[in-house]
């Protein structure tokens, strides 16, 4: 505050000396050359009257005292120069008061600067006969005539600079003195000044209350801090002109951006169009809604304005994460329609071949025929519901905790005995290798999981193909692979396989017997033993199935 005060006189005295030195020398400046032009002009019009009288021998009997003149005919042709430049390039033919004056009929001035100490004054007017006198006369310019003075004024300019820093030095330290006795963490009354004693007073009784009040908002502060950082959803807040007051790191990390800090727009955070317009809405007093979709996934951004009265004081925006919402509802819709297909197939042939029984139009040699279809449906119908309702228990964890120590290579050796009819049937050839592990789990969900896999691999396999399971371990693992050598899988596909009834190639699938529901069961079997599952696989060469299972402690 002394330096403020200080260079505040310094400057002020400064300021004042020079615009009181710049205003005089205008002024007398201005008057200086609004005499000399009164002059030149009286002295061209006596001029012009002494040529209009006698003409060009007016000249030769008349003091010029130092003026340049020049006389101009109608045409533009020198007449007279009194410096005897009468040539076609005269430089008075283009001059601006020579043009004006030809045009107006009055005479004009120009001033031009010839040097950097020297000036021209010119007046022009216009005759009766129509030809032009033009007059100039040169005199020191405002340059030169305060560069007469530069030493003097620059003297003059350091010896007010230096009593002015003297005179400030003075002054701010001793207005300050008082104010700087003042402690700013106890002020108490004690200064010379009777003004600031109410004040002193005032800050005096309010400090305890200020403490306190920033100790209650501080601890405020860092319990909003600490509820807001561990929530999953985003929460900003806003003032009415869409500057964050507040924004938890959940919000930047759902839409992909930088955490933003207090005071940028809230539109650092995300800035398309669908967001502007979900903010402005309640920025404007409505509640408002949309779902952005990022590249992290759909987020659903509901944003309300907070108001007093008619008012709107800031805008509260709450994000939550719904991609996997989506995914689930999306999911919901294809396997109600799936199953819908599913269950309608066989229910539709078995319906149509018992009307015909029913009717009797049904020879009774094509009894046992028919009979056989309507048992084969209804088998497909049960495998069906007992897969549904298998992966329903997975789903909600519901399946019996029942779990024990069962040997993997022994698990996939029943498996690939149930299976052995079927891969008889496509003459698919069928190989264990490996070695006995033990594995503490569910032994029916472990049992589906390998059965699945190997009927997949016969199904999908070419005739004459092979399939081949191999069981192995490695430290705290366990792995299961089943690999074929059928039509393999196109890469595009090999995401989505898992999902419940997805198949590759309808066309193909629907001719093989099946649910659509086995990858899906493989899948959630071994996540229910905290596993992994992938695929691997080349179109027309066959595909690898790999499951990975951890063993835990008690597993041994």
């Amino acid at each position: 505050m002394t330096a403020k005060i200080r260079r505040s006189i310094i400057l002020i005295a400064l300021i004042s000396t020079f615009m009181a030195a710049f205003l005089t020398a205008w002024i007398m400046n201005y008057s200086f050359n609004s005499q000399l032009d009164t002059e030149l002009r009286h002295e061209t019009e006596l001029i012009g009257r002494g040529v209009e009288t006698g003409g060009t021998a007016y000249f030769d009997h008349t003091e010029l005292h130092g003026l340049h003149v020049t006389l101009i005919s109608r045409d533009g042709k020198v007449l007279y120069d009194s410096e005897g430049d009468i040539s076609p390039d005269n430089e008075a033919l283009d001059s601006d008061e020579v043009y004006e004056a030809s045009k107006n009929g009055q005479g004009s001035t120009s001033v031009k600067l010839t040097s950097i100490g020297k000036k021209t004054i010119s007046q022009a007017i216009k005759l009766r006969d129509g030809s032009i006198l033009r007059t100039s006369d040169a005199h020191p310019s405002f340059a030169a005539k305060v560069a007469l003075l530069a030493n003097p004024l620059l003297l003059f300019f350091i010896l007010v600079t230096l009593i002015s820093v003297l005179a400030a030095n003075m002054l701010s330290r001793r207005i300050l003195r008082p104010i700087n006795a003042i402690d700013p963490d106890d002020p108490v009354p004690g200064s010379s000044y009777p003004e600031i004693m109410p004040l002193i007073e005032k800050l005096h009784d309010q400090k305890g209350r200020i403490t306190r009040q920033m100790s209650e908002l501080m601890n405020s502060r860092d319990q909003f801090s600490m509820i807001t950082e561990s929530m999953d959803e985003g929460l900003i807040i806003a003032d009415p002109k869409l500057n964050i007051l507040a924004c938890n790191s959940a919000s930047a990390r759902l839409l992909g951006s930088e955490l933003p800090t207090a005071g940028q727009s809230i539109y650092v955070i995300n800035n398309s169009d669908l967001f502007r317009r979900c903010i402005q809405n309640a920025a404007g007093g409505m509640n408002a809604q949309c779902v952005l979709t990022t590249g992290n996934g759909d987020r659903e951004i509901i944003a309300s304005p907070a108001k007093s009265t008619a008012a709107v004081n800031g805008i509260v925006v709450f994000i939550i994460d719904i991609t996997e919402k989506n995914k689930l509802e999306t999911m919901r819709r294809e396997f109600t329609s799936n199953v819908s297909h599913e269950l309608k197939t066989p229910l539709t042939t078995i319906y149509g071949i018992s009307d015909m029984l029913a009717n009797g139009i049904v020879k009774q040699d094509d009894v046992k025929g028919f009979g056989e279809n309507i048992r084969s449906e209804a088998e497909r119908l049960i495998t069906l519901i007992n897969d549904i309702v298998s992966l329903s228990k997975l789903d909600e964890d519901s399946f019996p905790r029942e779990d024990e120590n069962v040997d993997i290579y022994e698990l996939a050796a029943e498996a690939l005995e149930r299976l052995r009819l079927s891969a008889a049937e496509r003459s698919v050839t069928t190989h264990l290798t490996g070695e006995s592990v033990m594995f503490f789990g569910n032994r029916t969900i472990l049992g589906e999981v390998i059965f699945n896999l190997c009927d997949n691999a016969i199904k999908y396999n070419r005739e004459g193909g092979a399939v081949e399971v191999k069981v192995s371990h490695a430290p705290q693992k366990v792995f299961i692979t089943v690999s074929d050598t059928g039509i393999g899988i196109p890469k595009k596909h090999l995401s989505r396989i898992f999902e419940r009834f997805y198949r590759v190639d309808k066309s193909r699938s629907r001719k093989i017997k099946g649910t659509g529901l086995g990858l899906s069961i493989v899948k959630h079997g071994v996540s229910y033993h905290n596993g992994t599952v992938r695929a691997e696989s080349t179109e027309g060469k066959g595909t690898v199935f790999t499951v990975e299972l951890p063993i835990l402690p008690h597993d041994q």
